[in-house]
């Protein structure tokens, strides 16, 4: 009896377990030289399943005597065009081809294989038995507690045992690792991926692959990418739902109804893949039909959620495909190659509910990741919410908008231009600005101060008093060292100015600085507040009580709506005028107190 092996049921070790189970005996299994370069290449490019496959043949060959096995390459060496073809079938066809001639059995573990030999006549048999999960050696590791393993060639293996922000680097082992050790275990990853439907090799490079088998990551370097043999293990252990959250009711809103271009940012197992599977599995809830874009496909979305991986090595082919399912929302795992912002960018503008996932140390990094990949003036548009998580919590959250203004720290009108403000989502505070200085796009910090600076006080003070004569209720800002605004009534506007501006300009050079004078409406400011109190007189003073809430404030004296004078509120509430004053003579003398009022300056 005769029996052709091809690559899939060489590599897997199923037709090695049926020799060795004695399922298989007193035969000549076949190994087309097809089958044996392209495992030979594989290998020579450092890819983890040519050595698997050559090791397999050399167990077979090994097992060949015992079992009464006649183990034989036969065929030609695939051509120049075979190779080249070879993704499109062509080298299966030549394994195929070999079967019909030797008139033997195919052994197979790839179902589309089986189906072709048997559409062309040619008795096949299909091996496919998933691996026992105890089989696999790297599930000791593993516990409930267990986020990930390392292991690596001549040391011990460590375990990052906890929860994102608040775990644990662990010894797990008494014994370094061994190569050895390291290629069997990798071995059995591959068995696992070529027998069983859950596990797929998401990445196959040259001294690197990633493979997703079930909910494990798995990670395989060695030389020449790496220094030694490594394997990574990543393994999700919580899988929670928006409402595991401490998420506001407003934020929670925004979720729902308005955001439609979110990035979800902070460093690395920090929990974002875990709050972008509970975005994925919240919308479907919703009755939203989403989609994920993945590499390796690792989100833990519910059995109704489609993830994509790259088509022919990217997203944007992706893309293609996605917008013809018409998605509602699709969750965007790792944006991190420029092409990735141009095609997360476009997917949004297309109208497609975007959720990216972008590593960044804080949730401005993540803003600038975009600037200068897309034009600046569209960021606001594909971005609207910024969500960043620390310790698998979420730390901050900003809001984007796009504004046509004068940007915070300059002061001439002619300086408007397009500002992308960033707000606190929670209180709506103004944080940063981004906007073009020059040929250069910046983010500034916007800094506010509560306090002004005493000399600065002062000074408006005093220039306040010139101004006061014209309008009792102007206010006086110091925007730079020689540069003044002066917001006054409408209807005292003429009287400050003068003819000509030959007023205004007399006061700017008595003062040395530049004088911009405004109506007062158009300042946004608090209109002067007039306060209730008590009028007394002594023998020389005339005492005016308004209460201790309103004690350092300061205040405007006015009789008959002209302004009197201005004081400070003392500690007790108290404003006292010495009678024998300009000030305090005309109050005595007024014969109505009644027409006396008392207006606050700086509530």
């Amino acid at each position: 009896m005769q029996i052709v092996a091809d690559t899939s049921v060489i590599i897997n070790g199923q037709l090695l377990s049926q020799i060795e189970a004695g399922s298989v005996r007193d035969v000549q299994v076949i190994i087309p030289q097809a089958v044996f370069d392209e495992l030979q290449s594989q290998a020579a490019n450092k890819k983890e399943q040519g050595f698997v496959g050559l090791e397999k043949i050399r167990r077979l060959k090994a097992l060949a005597e015992g079992h009464g096995l006649e183990v034989v390459i036969r065929g030609s060496h695939p051509s120049t065009d075979d190779i080249r073809l070879a993704n499109s079938g062509r080298i299966d066809a030549l394994i195929t081809d070999m079967a019909k001639q030797e008139d033997a059995t195919l052994y197979t573990s790839d179902n589309v294989q089986h189906l072709v030999a048997q559409a062309e006549g040619v008795q096949t048999v299909l091996l496919r038995s998933a691996p026992k999960e105890s089989d696999l050696e790297f599930l000791k590791y593993f516990d409930k507690e267990t986020m990930s393993i390392h292991l690596k060639e001549r040391q011990r293996p460590l375990a990052k045992r906890g929860r994102p922000g608040t775990f644990e680097l662990l010894e797990v082992g008494d014994e370094p690792l061994s190569r050895e050790s390291l290629e069997m275990i990798a071995s059995q990853i591959f068995d696992a991926t070529e027998a069983t439907d859950s596990s797929t090799i998401e990445i196959s490079k040259t001294g690197a692959s990633v493979i997703q088998h079930a909910d494990y990551r798995i990670a395989i370097t060695h030389p020449p990418f790496s220094d030694s043999f490594e394997i990574t293990i990543v393994h999700p252990i919580v899988k929670m739902s928006l409402e595991d959250y401490d998420i506001s009711e407003k934020l929670m809103e925004r979720f729902s109804d308005a955001a439609e271009g979110i990035v979800i940012s902070g460093a690395p197992g920090s929990g974002k893949s875990t709050l972008a599977s509970g975005l994925a599995n919240f919308y479907h809830s919703k009755k939203k039909i989403v989609k994920t874009f993945e590499s390796p496909r690792d989100l833990q979305v519910n059995p109704g959620i489609t993830q994509y991986s790259k088509l022919d090595g990217s997203f944007d082919n992706s893309a293609d495909i996605l917008l013809l399912v018409r998605p509602d929302y699709t969750i965007f795992d790792e944006v991190r190659r420029r092409e990735d912002f141009g095609t997360f960018a476009d997917l949004r503008l297309t109208g497609v509910g975007m959720v990216g996932v972008i590593h960044a140390s804080s949730p401005l990094d993540a803003i600038q990741r975009f600037i200068g990949k897309i034009e600046l003036g569209i960021i606001p548009s594909v971005l609207d919410t910024v969500v960043f998580l620390k310790d698998g919590r979420i730390a901050k959250v900003y809001d984007l908008e796009l504004k046509v203004k004068v940007p915070s720290g300059m002061t001439e009108s002619d300086l408007a231009r397009p500002v992308i403000e960033i707000r606190d989502f929670t209180d709506g505070t103004l944080e940063h600005e981004i906007y073009t200085f020059g040929e250069e796009n910046v983010i500034v910090p916007v800094t506010r101060r509560d306090k002004k600076p005493g000399l600065e006080r002062l000074a408006e003070e005093k220039i306040r008093e010139i101004f006061k004569r014209y309008d009792p209720g102007v206010i006086v800002e110091i925007l730079t060292d020689n540069k003044v605004r002066v917001s006054a009534n409408k209807g005292c506007m003429a009287s400050i100015i003068g003819r000509g501006g030959s007023n205004i300009g007399e006061i700017e050079r008595s003062l040395g600085v530049h004088i911009d004078v405004v109506p007062r409406d158009s300042a946004g400011e608090v209109v002067a507040q007039a306060v209730p109190f008590t009028y007394s007189e002594t023998r020389g003073t005339i005492l005016l009580v308004v209460g201790k809430e309103y004690a350092s404030m300061h205040a405007d004296v006015m009789l008959d709506d002209r302004h009197v004078v201005s004081k400070r509120i003392g500690r007790k509430g108290q404003i006292k005028i010495p009678r024998h004053s300009g000030a305090g003579r005309s109050i005595a003398d007024s014969d109505s107190k009644g027409e006396i009022k008392l207006v606050l300056r700086d509530s």
